[in-house]
């Protein structure tokens, strides 16, 4: 399968494509108006930036960012998944598609195949999780489990 050329190379960017990025990055919801007085420009110049930077992929959708301790879900933790063998990493990676509380999935370098977050309401719910259906996952030969403790910041990318 071909991967699109914007996933593999930086693409480039104007400073008001930077200006654009920089404030719908910090509040998806503003409107094209309010980024166009912002900017200078007229909101249907704003309109065709952002809809090209959405199809050279720069930016993709807009969301609603749910706080997980809001809903309940107090335990956070990252495992590494040792994989008994590479060719199990498709399979292994459809399996924990299949577990809501698996918020990410890396495939990475280094100590472990695959690396993963996962959110849950309680430890006790964590190690449901591990027992009930990470550890039935086949291809899974041993796993280590990290927990947050608070995350103290996330953040985008810098823009420029």
């Amino acid at each position: 399968m071909n991967t699109p050329d914007y996933l593999d190379q930086a693409v480039n960017i104007d400073k008001l494509d930077e200006k654009i990025l920089k404030l719908i990055t910090q509040n998806a919801r503003i409107p094209f108006l309010e980024v166009a007085r912002e900017c200078g420009v007229s909101g249907a110049a704003i309109h065709q930036r952002v809809q090209r930077l959405q199809n050279i992929g720069v930016v993709s959708g807009s969301e609603f960012i749910v706080t997980p301790q809001k809903l309940g879900y107090n335990t956070c933790a990252y495992m590494g998944i040792h994989l008994e063998k590479a060719k199990f990493h498709t399979q292994v990676v459809e399996a924990l598609r299949a577990i809501p509380e698996v918020v990410e999935c890396h495939f990475t370098t280094g100590q472990y195949a695959i690396f993963i977050k996962i959110q849950t309401k309680t430890n006790k719910h964590l190690k449901h999780i591990i027992d009930n259906y990470l550890q039935e996952i086949e291809g899974i030969a041993r796993t280590e489990t990290f927990m947050s403790l608070e995350m103290d910041f996330k953040r985008q990318v810098p823009i420029k």
